[in-house]
């Protein structure tokens, strides 16, 4: 059975504040996956828009826990994936999201994220994006919160060899 590879495409350290965060001319080939290690100005929901699609053509289920509690949740025809769902805590948060068949061109775009936030909660979600056009860009910001310095984000293409 091959092997999967990730083949760092991108990454960006922020030496300042941002709003939002993007890789763009993202090459055909095998699934994507980002990796963000960051911290916000507040507690915030993320947003993540592929290539500048702002119609409603985003759709997730999601889950999360703290230990305590529980919750989950599915909206559809969302303006962004996780714009009402996967919050961002103030002070840290490990996101990594993989993008399945992100050059196909016959089918929905589908996403796996995963979320740890520094205060101990977990969430997990899958989400699709309602196009069929190949993943060429991923803007990901907050709905109302900003980046904090010293936030990285990579974007990796998976390969098998």
């Amino acid at each position: 059975m091959p092997t999967p590879t990730y083949t760092l495409i991108d990454s960006v350290t922020l030496g300042s504040s941002a709003a939002s965060v993007t890789f763009s001319g993202i090459p055909a080939g095998g699934d994507l996956a980002v990796v963000v290690s960051a911290g916000t100005t507040a507690t915030s929901y993320l947003a993540v828009r592929l290539n500048g699609d702002t119609g409603s053509n985003y759709s997730f289920v999601q889950m999360y826990a703290n230990g305590s509690s529980t919750y989950s949740t599915s909206p559809s025809s969302q303006t962004a994936l996780f714009n009402n769902g996967l919050s961002t805590s103030a002070g840290g948060s490990l996101i990594k999201m993989d993008f399945l068949d992100a050059s196909a061109t016959d089918k929905h775009k589908s996403v796996i994220a995963r979320h740890d936030w520094a205060t101990g909660f977990l969430h997990a979600i899958a989400g699709r994006w309602a196009s069929t056009a190949a993943i060429t860009s991923i803007e990901i910001s907050q709905t109302s919160s900003t980046w904090l310095a010293g936030s990285t984000f990579h974007l990796y293409q998976i390969v098998s060899e």
